[in-house]
C-alpha cells in the first residue's frame, strides 16, 4: 500500500518546533487586525507568524508569535502605533475650534 505524503503541510512536529521559542505579544478577535499587527511587525524586521484559535484569558482568536528574545521590541513598536494612532484618531474627531469667539469684538 503506497501513500504519499503531503509536502505542503506541516507535520506536527515541524510544527511544534516553529512555536518553540515564540510567544504571544498580542491577540486579536479578527484577523484583518491581526495581519496589520503582523505586517507592522515584519516592516520592523521582526520574526511573527499568526496562530489561529490561540485562547487565552478573557477570550482570543488569533495569537500573534513573536520569538521570545524580539518581544520587548514587538511591544514597543505595537504600542508606538496605537499611540500615533490614538493620537490622530483623536485631533480627527475634535471639532475645529473656531478662533473668533475666542476674543472679544472690542479690538
Amino acid at each position: 500500500m503506497d501513500m504519499s505524503l503531503n509536502n505542503e503541510m506541516p507535520s506536527l512536529g515541524e510544527t511544534k518546533q516553529k512555536e518553540a521559542g515564540y510567544v504571544a505579544v498580542t491577540v486579536f478577535d479578527d484577523m484583518a487586525d491581526a495581519k496589520d499587527c503582523q505586517k507592522l511587525l515584519q516592516d520592523n524586521d521582526i520574526s511573527v507568524y499568526l496562530l489561529e484559535d490561540y485562547e487565552c484569558e478573557g477570550g482570543g482568536s488569533v495569537a500573534v508569535m513573536v520569538l521570545e528574545d524580539s518581544l520587548d521590541e514587538a511591544q514597543v513598536v505595537i504600542e508606538s502605533q496605537d499611540a500615533y494612532d490614538d493620537y490622530y484618531e483623536l485631533a480627527s474627531d475634535e471639532e475645529l475650534t473656531n478662533f473668533d469667539d475666542m476674543f472679544d469684538d472690542e479690538y
